[in-house]
């Protein structure tokens, strides 16, 4: 089976935000890879304070601006929060002025791309956009997760 033929240049969007403390100072991430090899990091802190699913959303605005100033026109964008992915699916609503202002404008900007995938992945799927994220706030990586047991009991 063939794949579509828009996969061949879509462009891969990881995001992340954190804030710290939160609410906090607001660190953005994000990691984009075009179809021909092309590799942009963002690693920025966002003016203000606000909450970590603020920091998610303007993370995920910066990357759609880099992705548009790159001349992506298919998208895969994946990101460890809920809370975003359901909003701009269409799935919730807040009732948060500050935040429901920033998804306009996100769904504004995603509908300006010929076709766009938006996937919620695990946070242990996302290191890279975390790390971004993190280091814009002067933080140190996560601990990499233990594995789990898999011994079983008797």
């Amino acid at each position: 089976m063939n794949s579509p033929p828009h996969l061949s240049t879509e462009w891969q969007i990881w995001f992340d935000g954190s804030a710290y403390p939160n609410p906090g100072r607001l660190g953005l991430g994000a990691l984009l890879r075009g179809p021909d090899g092309q590799h942009i990091e963002l690693s920025t802190t966002a003016h203000g304070n606000g909450c970590n699913n603020e920091a998610e959303l303007l993370a995920l605005e910066q990357a759609l601006r880099l992705a548009g100033e790159a001349g992506a026109a298919h998208l895969r964008v994946r990101g460890d929060s809920d809370f975003v992915v359901r909003h701009l699916n269409g799935e919730a609503r807040t009732d948060i002025a500050r935040l429901h202002g920033i998804i306009e404008r996100l769904q504004t900007e995603l509908g300006a791309f010929v076709s766009v995938r938006l996937e919620w992945v695990p946070r242990h799927r996302n290191p890279d956009a975390d790390r971004l994220s993190r280091a814009a706030l002067g933080l140190p990586d996560k601990p990499a997760p233990r594995p789990i047991s898999r011994r079983r009991r008797r």
